[in-house]
């Protein structure tokens, strides 16, 4: 999971000791220390500024400073009392045009004047237009404090994505037109280069990987799945493919990846369904089919979240309990099986999407709290649509007849109950493939993106 680091810095003109008409400090210094330490307790890292902002030259060195650092992603500007909006508003427009987050926090209270000197600032942002989050909130508050940290994860993804590179091992995959990439678009929303190879390298790459690289591959495999697959041509081209992905994918230094996995590889070397899940496993946004829309989403999910993601069909949706059944094909994480029991190992079994076989995964997913998510496009322009959900195990005496029901019982499955609208998330839905992070924060986390990057955020 990210660790975001964001510059924290304190404003007010009633500073250095000055006392109120009650006799009490402006600033409430504790109240300070409180503030920072809660955002540290959520996983964020601090840059701080040694003096309260209160003059044009304060702002602007502090802020210099936070915008000349890589390392900041975004700004807390914590209100402490009373401030001379005009002092700080140019250098505040000066950082924020860097395309680093900004966020004012008022703490609760009227003690100090903390209140008017958040709204001044928030209005001052407002009337000039400088892109912003305005919270009001306690630091002892779980909505307020989980809203700030969602921000700053938010403003994260946003900064890693400026400048990285999605790669794409061929074109896209079974007649996809719901995935589809326009490179001048994405670098303009994201930020994000769009590099390809063919899949002709990768099979080259595959095949030659060495014996002695296969051999390094097999404790892990044997970890996660509690043992190998048997031996033969069409399983060591599984585990050759996932070497030489993982290989190339350094080599080209892509921060991210989609494969049209078929038509073309599946027929010609292997099916993707044990790589793709490796690499997840690994921590690394990828999609098959060439669905660079569902990639952004599995890279979001993966870097906002402890566990590694799950994407798979829709399938089998009842719409009276809410239930999503999510039918991989063949490819999910091995560490997300749940109490049913460990990942195991199963044929490809679909001959019309490859003639060449491979190994797939086959598990349930464990039990959890998080999110179904993926982003789309409608008419030229980005959206997400984004539910809580949770995710169950079905009675053990029940599985044989639920995996059944989709007339593919080996691939991995998710039992998923959606927390929306199922008749409006249906609706808005752009392509077969749904993304499962794990996580209850992934919900605030995911709305925060898709503000800061003009998403169009769709909440059934």
């Amino acid at each position: 999971m990210i660790r975001p680091t964001i510059g924290f810095l304190v404003y007010g003109v009633h500073k250095d000791g000055l006392l109120d008409p009650m006799g009490q400090p402006f600033i409430d210094d504790a109240l300070v220390a409180r503030a920072k330490q809660t955002l540290r307790d959520q996983g964020l890292e601090l840059i701080e500024h040694d003096t309260v902002l209160a003059t044009k030259q304060e702002a602007r060195a502090a802020l210099k400073k936070m915008k000349d650092d890589d390392r900041v992603c975004g700004v807390v500007l914590f209100s402490a009392t009373w401030v001379w909006a005009a002092h700080l508003v140019a250098a505040v427009r000066d950082f924020a045009a860097t395309g680093k987050g900004v966020l004012i926090w008022t703490h609760p209270g009227s003690q100090g004047w903390r209140p008017v000197g958040g709204l001044v600032m928030h209005g001052a942002l407002l009337e000039v237009g400088i892109p912003h989050k305005f919270v009001y909130g306690a630091a002892d508050d779980p909505a307020d404090v989980a809203s700030i940290a969602s921000f700053c994860r938010a403003a994260h993804m946003r900064s890693w994505l400026n400048m990285a590179t999605i790669g794409t091992f061929g074109g896209r995959g079974m007649g996809q037109t719901c995935g589809a990439a326009d490179p001048s678009q994405w670098m303009k929303v994201f930020g994000v280069d769009i590099d390809s190879r063919d899949t002709t390298e990768l099979m080259r790459t595959a095949q030659q990987i060495e014996s002695a690289e296969l051999a390094e591959l097999e404790p892990r495999v044997k970890k996660l799945f509690g043992a190998l697959p048997k031996k033969d041509v069409v399983n060591e081209r599984s585990m050759r493919l996932y070497l030489a992905i993982k290989k190339l994918v350094a080599k080209n230094g892509w921060d991210f990846y989609t494969i049209q996995s078929f038509p073309g590889l599946a027929d010609d070397y292997s099916a993707t369904c044990f790589a793709q899940s490796m690499m997840l496993e690994d921590g690394v946004g990828t999609s098959t089919l060439g669905d660079f829309n569902t990639a952004m989403t599995v890279l979001l999910l993966t870097k906002l979240s402890r566990d590694p993601v799950y994407y798979g069909d829709l399938q089998h949706i009842d719409k009276r309990t809410r239930e999503i059944k999510i039918i991989g094909d063949g490819a999910c994480p091995p560490s997300l099986a749940g109490k049913l029991g460990p990942a195991g190992f199963a044929e490809h079994g679909i001959p019309t999407e490859g003639e060449a076989g491979g190994l797939s995964i086959k598990l349930v997913c464990k039990p959890g709290e998080g999110v179904l998510a993926r982003l789309g496009r409608i008419d030229g322009r980005f959206n997400m649509i984004i539910t809580r959900c949770s995710v169950v195990e079905p009675p053990a005496n029940q599985l044989e007849a639920r995996q059944l029901e989709c007339g593919i019982p080996f691939w991995p499955h998710a039992f998923v109950t959606a927390h929306g609208d199922i008749n409006v998330l249906l609706e808005h839905w752009t392509n077969e493939y749904a993304c499962l992070g794990y996580g209850e924060h992934l919900y605030g986390d995911l709305i925060e993106f898709c503000k800061q990057t003009e998403i169009e955020a769709i909440l059934p």
